[in-house]
């Protein structure tokens, strides 16, 4: 999988940004054939991610799709990925439990023994 930022150009309307991105084709042609939109999410102030499944052979077609269809509109950003969420359910339910104490703790008994106070009473 390949996660990818789209920084906006703030210097950009959001009219010329999506004007840029219809007058490039990247909106109809994109994703390439045999690539898989996981999902696509406008964060506000940085711009859009998308994550893609893309085996390795398409990785070349990718980046010239965002090349010509997003430069000058925004900033990329690249990142490989892999989906984590089975692998940490699957380590969350194999996590044994942690220790409960059933009593409460007891100070540690000290080797020298206290000294008795000696009461002294008036006469």
């Amino acid at each position: 999988m390949l996660t990818v930022i789209l920084r906006h150009d703030q210097s950009k309307t959001l009219d010329e940004i999506d004007d840029h991105l219809i007058k490039t084709g990247f909106i109809k042609n994109f994703p390439p054939e045999g690539v898989e939109i996981v999902s696509y999410n406008i964060v506000m102030g940085v711009g859009h991610i998308i994550t893609l499944r893309l085996p390795p052979d398409k990785l070349r077609e990718v980046n010239v799709a965002f090349e010509k269809g997003v430069w000058g509109a925004f900033r990329t950003e690249f990142y490989p990925t892999y989906d984590y969420l089975r692998i940490f359910n699957d380590l969350k339910q194999n996590v044994p439990a942690p220790e409960t104490e059933t009593s409460p703790v007891k100070p540690t008994p000290s080797p020298t023994p206290t000294p008795k106070r000696t009461i002294h009473h008036r006469s």
